[in-house]
């Protein structure tokens, strides 16, 4: 199995406001321990950064300038709630760093090398000030960027050890073609508006008119054309449906194999289904991999809380409090070309783009030699 490199390409230009602000934060101070090992303040005033920064630059534009201060839930600002995930992450990324050799995990040559570069480019692309206020020294950097490099290597050995067998039986898709008639009217100046009273009940007598001729059709969705509705498809089990109503799938859930079911209702309108089959194959597959994404995340969570559970974790308040996203507002500038902060990527798709450099020059050299050989038979 080929090493995963790690490559976070940091946002290449820092735009940093200053306001007012706290006290000032000296980055060897310690923000947390873990198991006596230091968190600085250097290294969490970055990452608590590159995070605002995302936030800032995607979701601002929504919420408004007075984001942070703007409640999340009740009695927490979304600053607070914010920056307890960041002290949650950066407490587990020195957790899941203690546990490298229980993993068997190491930081090869070429991931220091690659961990390395980003940190240099990093530190080109923004100015001094800059990065003075974000604590984006290239040693911080790097100490980051190796964190989270380990976090992925060995949240993924972590994952790994899920149990992956998953029976047909667990997972069992049906499959379903049903119509909707919706409560929704569009009104004379292309509106969407609900229905009165008197135009649902219309509506529920039209609903159960087409489930019961639907009984007697072979082909569901032609007998909905027919009628001038649109029949859509949907695979459904006793416990989910994804793009149904749940009030639609414990109907359906009820039938055989070609059975109708009588006009269904919930707040949104009406829905008639009939059930196209009784183990659909593709998506009982697609549901064994939902089942194992959820399984492998579920191991992940219940090691990292066993190990919080067990070791011995402080946080310095009146350090972390002055990491102030009031104070200091950070956006990052993005290529239009490029519109994504963070890439991952792992040896084999490394070797995946050489291997089609590597064929588009071959086919280029082709093509001169055949261009050269017309000319030299010219």
């Amino acid at each position: 199995m080929k090493n995963r490199v790690m490559v976070l390409v940091l946002a290449g230009v820092m735009a940093v406001s200053s306001f007012t602000g706290c006290g000032k934060m000296e980055e060897n101070e310690v923000v947390a321990t873990v198991e006596g090992d230091e968190i600085s303040a250097g290294l969490a005033n970055f990452y608590a950064r590159m995070t605002q920064a995302q936030y800032e630059t995607w979701y601002a534009g929504y919420m408004g300038d007075n984001m942070w201060a703007s409640e999340a839930e009740e009695g927490k600002s979304y600053e607070e709630s914010v920056k307890s995930q960041i002290m949650e992450d950066l407490q587990d990324m020195y957790l899941l760093e203690d546990h490298m050799k229980d993993y068997e995990i190491e930081i090869s040559e070429q991931e220091e090398k690659a961990i390395k570069k980003a940190a240099e480019e990093f530190d080109g692309a923004n100015g001094l000030e800059e990065k003075e206020k974000i604590s984006g020294s290239i040693d911080t950097v790097e100490r980051l960027l190796t964190l989270m490099t380990i976090r992925q290597k060995v949240g993924e050995a972590i994952r790994e050890t899920a149990d992956m067998e998953v029976s047909d039986e667990e997972a069992a898709q049906k499959a379903m073609k049903y119509v909707a008639f919706s409560y929704m009217k569009t009104d004379e100046e292309g509106n969407s508006v609900p229905m009165t009273d008197d135009e649902k009940a219309d509506l529920k007598k039209d609903a159960e008119k087409f489930a019961k001729g639907a009984e007697d059709e072979d082909d569901f969705a032609a007998y909905a054309t027919e009628k001038g509705y649109e029949a859509k498809d949907a695979t459904f089990d006793a416990e989910e449906a994804m793009s149904i109503p749940a009030e639609l799938a414990a109907a359906a859930d009820k039938l055989e194999e070609g059975g109708v079911t009588e006009a269904v209702e919930n707040d949104n309108g009406l829905y008639v289904a009939k059930v196209t089959s009784l183990f659909d194959k593709d998506a009982t597959e697609a549901e064994k991999q939902n089942i194992i994404s959820q399984r492998k995340q579920e191991k992940y969570e219940e090691v990292i809380e066993s190990w919080r559970k067990d070791a011995k974790i402080t946080v310095e308040d009146k350090v972390w409090k002055k990491i102030d996203f009031n104070e200091l507002s950070v956006t990052m500038y993005v290529d239009d070309s490029d519109p994504y902060a963070d890439e991952v990527k792992t040896d084999d798709q490394a070797e995946e783009d050489e291997d089609t450099e590597d064929e588009d020059d071959k086919k280029d050299t082709e093509e001169d030699e055949t261009e050269d050989a017309g000319e030299a038979e010219s």
